[in-house]
């Protein structure tokens, strides 16, 4: 839930020059293939370059005159006075997600309150990648609903359950999929004039980097650097919701960092459906991104969100040579899901588990006190005994610092949903197996900082008089201290 926030709104001129940027490096591309239009004869090599880069400028044209403008007009119509209540869940993704759609909230004159009671608008900004998710976003859906107050929803869960989503509240006025965050003005109106069931889906994603934003956390700038992802995973349902890879243009992306730091950010999170995909629709990668981040000036420390290791074990040279930065945090999210290969191959997961292994081996090589999190499934459909024993081995083996355990639950329209299952019971147990594994694991691995002593970012305010902050390993460190220490390096 969130009831707090760090206001940083960017301005509207900021999205135009975000698109003047995208004609300029249109324009750059046509100097360097040395396009002439005064020549007569023209390679046809070169005509259908120029084609293609036409092409891709009407689609930034229609991409912003689709998106933008209708977005800004609906704040002609100001509410002064209104109130909004606001619950987010899932990702770092949807987090940016909600950033941005309080930028545009805000602007239409909406404050924001801590009980649902009192506000005249009710957000929930969804999340669908697990069942127990969906179930507890639904029960509070239809708790809401009793207020009798309009209630938009955003976020993946309504691109993978829809009529779940409709069917838990006659009170819904407005839905919104990840491609229309900035229509929630759209939305608001429709709240406002009292209308139930408006969706607001949208078939092309937004460039999200340069919209206007509401920043939650002052030291904290989360930068998404693509929308979707290029894998077919068969228990994902996120990528109904999310779609195919979309790179976001590198130069936004390092300059909305290089903005964030001159603001002041310390923290900066790059965040997507998958990392190591980054750059592969576009001719780039993650290595280069990376490289092209750490080029600016400034104190501040990056956290590279999720990769997976089919992309990851691809560019892994050039990613052992960027976190050697010492402002990239030693973290890494290297979902792993079994340690059995014919399991790996059901789920449609493209990698094998020597590579994981071959890729925690390099970083711990270079980087022995890094932090490695994974991602496990415990029972998914065909994973016999035998086959979770060995996902049960590889956790001991490869000792990861964070484990993610997930029981494994059916979700819409997957492969993996019409699969034979496995029973419910077998499933728990597994998962108490894995669990008692890991937090033994995390406790040993974590025991190993005690005594230790560094320079730490405070970037939350924990209960009472503590703060958290995170040390270069991106482990959370709880500080005492009576004074405002958010944002400080102690």
């Amino acid at each position: 839930m969130v009831s707090h926030f760090i206001v940083y709104v960017q301005q509207p001129e900021t999205v135009y020059r975000q698109f003047s940027l995208h004609l300029i490096l249109i324009l750059d591309r046509c100097k360097r293939l040395r396009f002439s239009f005064r020549r007569r004869a023209v390679s046809i090599i070169y005509r259908f370059k120029f084609i293609w880069l036409a092409l891709n400028l009407f689609d930034l044209v229609d991409m912003y005159n689709e998106h933008i403008p209708e977005a800004l007009n609906a704040e002609k119509s100001v509410n002064l006075g209104k109130t909004i209540y606001v619950e987010n869940y899932g990702c770092a993704a949807n987090k940016a997600d909600l950033e941005i759609m309080l930028a545009y909230i805000f602007r239409l004159g909406y404050s924001l309150v801590d009980k649902p009671e009192e506000a005249d608008v009710i957000l929930m900004n969804t999340c669908g990648v697990k069942k127990p998710t969906e179930d507890r976003i639904l029960s509070r859906l239809r708790a809401l609903s009793r207020l009798n107050k309009p209630i938009i929803v955003a976020g993946c869960l309504p691109k993978i359950n829809l009529n779940a989503v409709m069917k838990a509240s006659q009170n819904i006025s407005a839905i919104l999929d990840p491609y229309s965050v900035e229509k929630i003005s759209l939305a608001l109106r429709a709240a406002e004039e009292n209308v139930r069931g408006k969706i607001f889906f949208s078939e092309k994603p937004i460039i999200k980097v340069g919209q206007p934003k509401i920043r939650i956390n002052q030291v904290i700038e989360i930068i998404p650097i693509a929308e979707g992802c290029l894998g077919a995973c068969s228990f994902c349902c996120v990528r109904f919701a999310r779609g195919k890879l979309f790179s976001y243009p590198k130069e936004l992306i390092v300059g909305r960092l290089r903005e964030a730091v001159s603001e002041g950010v310390k923290e900066i999170w790059l965040t997507s459906q998958d990392n190591g995909a980054y750059g592969l629709d576009v001719g780039t990668n993650l290595v280069d991104l990376l490289k092209e981040c750490c080029s600016v000036r400034g104190k501040f420390f990056i956290r590279v969100g999720m990769m997976n290791p089919n992309h990851a074990i691809k560019i892994l040279p050039g990613l052992i040579d960027a976190y050697r930065d010492e402002r990239i945090f030693k973290f890494l999210h290297l979902p792993v899901q079994s340690g059995d290969d014919d399991v790996l191959k059901i789920m449609n997961r493209r990698y094998t588990v020597d590579e994981f292994k071959a890729i925690v081996d390099a970083f711990r090589k270079d980087f022995p006190d890094i932090t490695i999190a994974t991602d496990i499934i415990c029972g998914f459909p065909g994973e016999s005994r035998e086959a979770f024993e060995k996902t049960l081995r590889l956790v001991e083996e490869v000792e990861p610092d964070v484990v993610n355990i997930s029981k494994f639950f059916p979700r819409p329209n997957t492969p993996a949903a019409r699969m034979k299952q496995i029973e419910s019971k077998e499933i728990a147990y597994r998962s108490r197996l894995m669990t008692d594994i890991a937090s033994k694991i995390s406790l040993k691995r974590n025991s190993r900082w005690i005594g230790w002593r560094g320079e730490v970012l405070i970037d939350e305010k924990g209960s009472g008089d503590s703060w958290i902050g995170r040390n270069y390993a991106y482990k959370p460190i709880v500080v005492r201290s009576k004074d405002n220490l958010l944002g400080k390096l102690v």
